[in-house]
C-alpha cells in the first residue's frame, strides 16, 4: 500500500515538474520572440532629424566626399529634401542621381534656393521641370550655399537606402544586441523533445505499473480505491474544496475587473476619432516616407506639435490627386479661410504641463516613443497609456541624451563623480511634481 501511494505521488510529482518545465520554455520563448519585436523595431526612414548644425563648406564650394560633410548633407536631404525626391527614383520630383552633371553647382545653388523666380526667368531647363512635374518647389533660401553643396555631396557620394535611420545628429537607433533568436529556438526545441520523451516514458511506465497490480491478487480495498479511484461529479461539485475555489476566482475576477475600469477613468488608449477628411498616415508617413515635422511644424519648436494647417496640405495636393472629393473639402477651407476642424487625439489633462521640443529637440526622442507606429496607422489612434505612471516609468528607464549637448555638460560631469551608471531622466527632476505640475 505505501510502495503503491509513493509511486503515485513520484508519478504527479514528474508530471508536475515536467509540464513546470513546458511552461517555463513556452513563457521563454514567448518572450524572445517579444523582445526581438520590439528591440529591432526602428525609426521610420521618414523621421525628420532635429535641424542640424551648419554644415562645414568644402573647399571652394566644390563637391566633398569628406565624412563629416556627407552626414551634414544627410541630415539636411532627410528633413528638407526627402519629402518630395528620392535618388534613385521618382517621387514627387525628379530623381536626383546624376543632378551634379545635369546642371553645374551655381544654377543648382540658385534652382534650389529661388526655384519660381528660375522658372519664370525663361531658364529653359526649370521650364522643363514645371511642365513635366506641374508645380513649383518650394523656396529653400533659408539654406546657406554650403548647405545645399553638403547635400549634393551626400547625392553623389553618401549611402543611401542603407537603413541608418538618424533620430539626432548624434543620436542613431541601435538595434539591441542579444543571445541569437536561432540558437535560442534550438535550445527551447530540445527541451520540448526532451520533455515529449520524459512525458512518453512516464506515462508507459503508469499504463505497465498499472496493469501488473490489476493482474497481482490479494490487494486490500484501500488498494483497490487507488488503483481504480471512483470519480463521480456530483461529489465533486457539491464539495467545499470545489465551492471555495469558485467562489475565490469568482471573487478575483470582479476585484480585478473593478480594478481595472477604475485605473482606466480618463484613459483614452484605442481612442481613433473619425476625422472630417480620412488622411492616411500609412500612406504619408510610410509609403512616401514623408518627415513627421513638415506637417507637424512646432514639435521642435514649442509646447505644442501644430496640426498642420490646409496650406501645408497644398505644397503636394495643387498638383497630385488634385480631383479627390476629400481634396475639394482642402480646397474649400483655403478658399474660405476657415480651418479644417481635426479632431485632437493625444490631450492631456490641463493640469499637466508637456513640451514636445524638450522632448524631441532636447531628448532627441523619436515620434514612436509615444504615438506608436504612425507609418502603419490608416486612422491615427492612442497608442500609450500617456498617464503619470507611464510618464514616470520612462523617466526612470531614459538616459540623458547628453551627445552633442552642452546645456547637461556640468550635470554629467557631477553624476559620473557619485555614480557609474547612465544619467538618468530621473536624475535631472524628471520625478519632481513641480516639472510637470505648477
Amino acid at each position: 500500500m505505501y510502495k503503491m501511494k509513493l509511486h503515485t505521488k513520484s508519478f504527479r510529482l514528474a508530471l508536475a515538474f515536467s509540464l513546470g518545465l513546458f511552461w517555463c520554455s513556452s513563457s521563454l520563448l514567448a518572450q524572445d520572440q517579444k523582445d526581438n519585436k520590439q528591440t529591432t523595431q526602428q525609426t521610420p526612414d521618414g523621421q525628420q532629424a532635429p535641424t542640424p548644425a551648419p554644415a562645414p563648406a568644402p573647399a571652394g564650394l566644390e563637391l566633398s566626399a569628406d565624412q563629416a560633410v556627407l552626414d551634414a548633407g544627410k541630415a539636411l536631404f532627410e528633413g528638407n529634401c526627402k519629402q518630395c525626391h528620392a535618388v534613385d527614383k521618382e517621387v514627387v520630383g525628379p530623381a536626383l542621381a546624376k543632378v551634379y552633371d545635369r546642371r553645374n553647382l551655381p544654377w543648382l545653388i540658385n534652382f534650389i534656393k529661388y526655384p519660381q523666380k528660375t522658372i519664370e526667368s525663361g531658364d529653359e531647363y526649370a521650364k522643363a521641370l514645371y511642365v513635366k512635374y506641374k508645380q513649383f518647389m518650394p523656396n529653400h533660401d533659408f539654406l546657406s550655399d554650403a548647405q545645399i553643396v553638403s547635400i549634393i555631396s551626400y547625392v553623389k557620394n553618401g549611402k543611401h537606402g542603407d537603413g541608418t535611420i538618424t533620430v539626432g545628429p548624434e543620436n542613431p537607433v541601435k538595434t539591441k544586441q542579444g543571445v541569437s533568436s536561432g540558437l535560442l529556438t534550438a535550445v527551447i526545441v530540445g527541451l520540448s523533445i526532451m520533455l515529449a520523451i520524459v512525458l512518453g516514458a512516464l506515462f508507459l511506465m503508469a499504463a505497465t505499473l498499472t496493469k501488473y497490480l490489476r493482474q497481482a491478487k490479494g490487494l486490500s480495498t484501500e488498494d483497490m480505491e487507488v488503483l481504480e479511484p471512483e470519480w463521480r461529479l456530483g461529489d465533486m461539485l457539491r464539495s467545499r474544496s470545489f465551492i471555495g475555489i469558485v467562489a475565490f476566482l469568482f471573487l478575483g475576477l470582479v476585484t480585478k475587473s473593478g480594478l481595472e475600469s477604475t485605473l482606466a477613468i480618463g484613459v483614452q488608449q484605442g481612442y481613433a476619432p473619425t476625422q472630417p477628411i480620412p488622411f492616411s498616415h500609412k500612406l504619408h508617413a510610410g509609403q512616401y516616407e514623408i518627415a513627421c515635422q513638415y506637417c507637424h511644424t512646432g514639435v521642435e519648436k514649442g509646447k505644442s506639435a501644430n496640426i498642420p494647417s490646409a496650406n501645408i496640405c497644398m505644397n503636394c495636393h495643387n498638383a497630385i490627386k488634385t480631383t479627390s472629393p476629400n481634396m475639394q473639402k482642402i480646397y474649400d477651407a483655403v478658399l474660405k479661410d476657415e480651418p479644417i476642424q481635426w479632431v485632437r487625439i493625444h490631450n492631456l489633462p490641463d493640469l499637466a504641463y508637456f513640451n514636445h521640443a524638450q522632448h524631441v529637440k532636447v531628448g532627441g526622442l523619436a515620434c514612436e516613443n509615444c504615438h506608436g507606429d504612425i507609418k502603419e496607422m490608416e486612422v491615427v489612434q492612442q497608442v500609450s497609456l500617456l498617464t503619470m505612471g507611464w510618464c514616470i516609468d520612462c523617466h526612470r528607464k531614459t538616459d540623458v541624451n547628453k551627445q552633442g549637448n552642452g546645456y547637461y555638460d556640468k550635470l554629467v560631469k557631477l553624476h559620473a563623480d557619485k555614480s557609474k551608471k547612465p544619467l538618468k531622466v530621473e536624475d535631472i527632476g524628471g520625478l519632481e511634481c513641480g516639472k510637470c505640475h505648477y
